[in-house]
């Protein structure tokens, strides 16, 4: 990675973990004087809504930092760039396969995608690894067959064909130089899991944790402000002004894509919303709309693509998935 724009600071030592940066501390700052502010007599709702989503997430944020950290220690550069970074479809499809074997919610997955970019995923890679994961992941597919039965293997397939299809769209917009590149060159073939065969438990402890830190600094200050957001919706937008509006024409999709950018926190937590959504409309367009476009358009995650990836990235994203989720939504609609 280049490291122009950092000549006159010394890169903290490798083996040394980060402290967290000033944007995490105040975010954090301002998150908990929130909260501490939501236990006030007439704020019940606003605490309700904070600790509900603080409930549904905290885990899959965990799990997710935890993940990356385990991928920037043990697995090595070159595997990254084998199996996500070459211009190949068999990559797009590695990127879906990985998607559905993760188990975090779409928060958690930003963690873990932003770990891959920096160990040598292409950005195509990256941007069908995020797509695929919230909605296609083996998980949450038992979970909205739960709650929409075989109708779930539309939104199943739906996401990850958006996510394969947005995968060709970026790998057209890389081979232009339209998007950003890779992190770092990396040589594919020079691998070495030495930190795997040669184990020691306190250095492997140290070398995650250092993983952790750094990558919480980068994602978990966007999370925070994204949870507050919602919680702030959550406690003070009535439940009907939402079931009034989305219906299942062109101006309710509109209004779902609207509300689904800033409400979107977790996919477990918003499926639950999905359903009502369908049982209040009996149209599969809206809620599929609702689910895509919160992670297609959730500003948490177009922030955390621009401020470690690059503007472009961040830009392209909702241009090009936005007109896919509405198309596929208003077919869904059609034969609901």
């Amino acid at each position: 990675m280049s490291t122009a724009g950092h000549c006159c600071h010394a890169s903290p030592p490798k083996d040394v973990i980060p402290p967290v940066n000033r944007r995490l501390l105040v975010t954090a700052g301002i998150f908990a004087a929130v909260l501490a502010l939501s236990f006030l007599p007439g704020l019940e709702a606003l605490n309700d809504s904070m600790l509900s989503y603080l409930g549904i997430i905290w885990w899959a944020v965990l799990l997710g930092l935890v993940l990356g950290g385990i991928i920037d220690y043990f697995v090595p550069d070159g595997v990254i760039v084998r199996v996500l970074g070459k211009r190949r479809k068999s990559t797009l499809i590695n990127a879906v396969l990985a998607g559905f074997l993760m188990s975090a919610c779409s928060h958690g997955i930003l963690a873990i995608a932003i770990q891959l970019y920096k160990k040598g995923a292409s950005v195509p890679a990256v941007i069908t690894f995020l797509l695929a994961s919230p909605w296609a992941n083996l998980p949450m597919t038992v979970l909205l067959f739960g709650f929409f039965g075989w109708k779930a293997l539309l939104f199943v397939g739906g996401a990850m064909l958006i996510a394969l299809v947005t995968g060709l769209i970026f790998t057209v917009l890389d081979e232009f130089r339209l998007i950003e590149g890779p992190a770092k060159d990396i040589d594919a073939e020079n691998v070495s899991w030495d930190r795997v065969t040669d184990f020691d438990v306190n250095r492997a402890a140290r070398g995650v944790a250092i993983g952790f830190v750094s990558l919480a600094n980068m994602v978990l200050w966007w999370i925070l402000i994204g949870v507050l957001a919602a919680s702030l919706i959550g406690a003070f937008v009535p439940d009907h002004w939402f079931m009034d509006y989305l219906g299942p024409d062109l101006t309710g999709m509109l209004i779902t894509l609207l509300f689904a950018t800033v409400l979107e926190v977790c996919s477990e937590g918003t499926s639950p919303i999905a359903f009502e959504i369908f049982n209040k409309t009996a149209a599969l367009g809206n809620p599929f709309v609702f689910l895509m476009a919160g992670v297609a358009t959730d500003y948490t995650e177009i922030g955390l693509l621009w401020t470690n990836i690059g503007r472009r990235t961040a830009v392209w994203l909702p241009i090009v998935t936005v007109p896919q989720i509405l198309l596929l939504a208003y077919w869904f609609n059609r034969i609901s």
